[in-house]
């Protein structure tokens, strides 16, 4: 599998990769994200994602969510803490009316008054029915309890008080300071030669410049110390008690990075045979979900664990989670045990390179975080190389009673 790579002279990096399908995948990523807020304005950049499809300068917001569907095609968005995705997918005969739209779409949208009104109605809508739902919204207070006064700690959706607050020319002056090509990528996944996309890509971006001024970039914000050994309730209308432990992790760019993503797999990644999974599901019949999950960012990361159990379970379901982190503390993991958690997170991820609308945003996501991608060859090898020692340090790391915080809804 070749991935191509290009960086435009604006700024705005380009990736490709051919495959054998009827179906073309694109995405135009922009490294903005809730992390690029002002307090104040929590959930502008969810919000400006919404708004994007609400007019542009030559269409409707009626054209827009017509343009692509009428041709059997989808277009899409979504936000995270550090990026914001438009993605569509069509025949490959018509990636040249689906480039142009999201280049449309990025440059040209005026966000009308009208629509942010009622756009805002939608999103607080959003925002209850995320209160509905305790499995997800504990992710969110988990994050604001981790990382503090930060950026990072910031609900995607925001809050009703500052969506209310949000206008138009504020979303205007966001767009205009971090929609820009040297902030951008564009990536493409289709049975087409590189050639012709890399030329349609260009000629509709070719116009946008860069950020030039230097005082206009916003400055990133340093990380407030770790407060880890605490327990956090906190009391909710819901069956069960809902229950997340976890603390600070790695960035990308950390070399403990893939050794720490083994061990998330190994504990409680997607396969029923991970550890928690046996433990607490299996053997306990305790939980129903139980699950780890490690997510980097650009200068820091999260890694969590989350069960839901019944109220009399919660305090037996703690302890075996931290049994499970203790053994991994104490003793290093077999040569064996080694050998099969490799095998089964290059399986994982063989499958997941099979998926082209997923290559098509790992690739977007790779050239804003690295600035390349880098091949599959490159990245078995370095999952290959994870030691047993490594996977111990890491497990040192990430579960020391210092880094961890556990909060509880009850």
């Amino acid at each position: 599998m070749t991935i191509i790579t290009k960086k435009f002279e604006n700024g705005l990096r380009f990736g490709f990769r051919a495959v054998s399908s009827p179906v073309a995948y694109l995405a135009l990523s922009v490294k903005v994200g809730t992390r690029d807020e002002h307090p104040s304005l929590n959930g502008i950049a969810h919000m400006t994602e919404h708004m994007l499809f609400k007019g542009t300068t030559t269409r409707s917001s009626v054209s827009i969510n017509n343009y692509l569907e009428s041709l059997g095609g989808e277009l899409n968005a979504y936000t995270t803490k550090e990026e914001t995705v438009i993605q569509a997918t069509v025949l490959k005969e018509d990636l040249s009316k689906a480039v142009e739209l999201l280049c449309d779409l990025a440059f040209n949208s005026k966000f009308p008054e009208k629509e942010l009104e009622k756009e805002k109605e939608v999103i607080l809508e959003e925002i209850k029915s995320y209160k509905d739902s305790p499995s997800e919204l504990i992710f969110d207070d988990f994050e604001e309890e981790l990382f503090g006064g930060h950026p990072l700690a910031g609900n995607i959706l925001g809050t009703p008080k500052s969506i209310k607050r949000i206008t138009a020319k504020d979303i205007r002056e966001f767009t205009s300071l971090n929609y820009r090509p040297e902030n951008m990528s564009f990536s493409i996944v289709a049975d087409l030669p590189v050639e012709k996309c890399e030329k349609l890509v260009r000629k509709y971006f070719e116009h946008t410049e860069k950020l030039t001024n230097a005082a206009e970039v916003p400055i990133v914000q340093p990380m407030p110390p770790c407060v880890g050994g605490t327990v956090k309730i906190i009391s909710k209308r819901s069956y069960q008690t809902h229950c997340v432990i976890g603390g600070r992790a790695y960035s990308f760019y950390d070399k403990r990075r893939l050794p720490l993503a083994l061990l998330t797999n190994i504990l409680g990644g997607p396969a029923l045979n991970s550890r928690l999974n046996q433990v607490l599901r299996e053997k306990h019949a305790l939980a129903y979900t139980i699950d780890a999950s490690y997510t980097p960012f650009t200068d820091t990361g999260v890694f969590s664990v989350y069960f839901g159990t019944d109220k009399s379970s919660l305090d037996k379901c703690l302890s075996l989670v931290t049994k499970e982190f203790n053994l991994f503390k104490e003793k290093e993991i077999s040569p064996v045990k080694l050998k099969a958690a490799k095998k089964q997170l290059l399986g994982q991820l063989a499958i997941s390179m099979d998926n082209a609308e997923a290559q098509c945003l790992n690739i977007g996501k790779s050239l804003l975080v690295f600035n390349k991608v880098e091949p599959i060859g490159e990245l078995r090898r370095k999952i290959e190389d994870i030691t047993a020692h490594d996977i111990f340090e890491a497990a040192n790391d990430i579960f020391s009673e210092d880094n961890l915080i556990t909060l509880i809804y009850k």
